[in-house]
């Protein structure tokens, strides 16, 4: 089938995405990242009602599967500034992340690549519950690992709705040429007319 094409290489977008969003769930579970947890959830379950979309040939699952990854790469976008303090965003402000419920940060500021964690102890700058480490060694910040993974969430993103818009039009110009829905109207066949009048005639009998 000509449309297979499209239609198997937005499974295999929406798979990817699948993997990626799994992942960075579970190490935003790890960082208690609220924010980003809320996120992930909902963009899991938009990537999965896209590709029933796909598979089930529903156009309107995969607009709004469409839609969605507009306003993922809009948050995608957020976290890029967010971490690389774009502006006057901060990461001094933990409430942006963790809906300001605990003072955790990214999972990958102490578990890093190369990082060495070192408690500082005796400090009395950590509130109850808490304390005090010195990270240092890392390959890579931890920073530029969040605005990696986002990049790759937004060239995810950006396949995805390319191949859902195409692939939809694709499903509105099926429907346009054969009527599934409205049976064989696209062939001109009406059903047999029912008369609702009876006539009755009189009956003769020899005497």
């Amino acid at each position: 089938m000509g449309k297979c094409d499209g239609r198997c290489t937005l499974l295999v977008i929406c798979s990817l995405q699948l993997v990626a969003a799994l992942q960075r769930q579970v190490f935003d579970f790890l960082g208690y990242q609220w924010a980003p947890i809320l996120a992930n959830f909902l963009h899991i379950m938009a990537v999965i009602l896209g590709m029933f979309g796909t598979v089930q040939f529903r156009f309107r699952y995969l607009i709004f599967y469409a839609v969605w990854l507009v306003l993922w790469v809009g948050w995608n976008s957020f976290i890029i500034c967010f971490y690389l303090e774009v502006g006057n965003l901060s990461q001094d402000r933990d409430f942006l992340m963790t809906f300001n419920t605990s003072l955790h940060r990214s999972w990958w500021m102490e578990h890093g690549p190369g990082c060495l964690v070192t408690a500082v102890l005796d400090s009395h700058m950590a509130p109850d519950d808490h304390h005090v480490i010195t990270v240092s060694g890392c390959l890579l910040d931890y920073q530029y690992i969040e605005v990696l993974s986002s990049a790759i969430q937004i060239l995810l993103a950006l396949f995805g709705f390319v191949y859902a818009c195409y692939v939809s039009k694709v499903f509105q110009d099926d429907e346009d040429s054969f009527d599934f829905i409205g049976g064989f109207d696209s062939y001109g066949y009406q059903p047999p007319q029912k008369s609702s009048h009876l006539q009755l005639q009189p009956l003769y009998t020899a005497g």
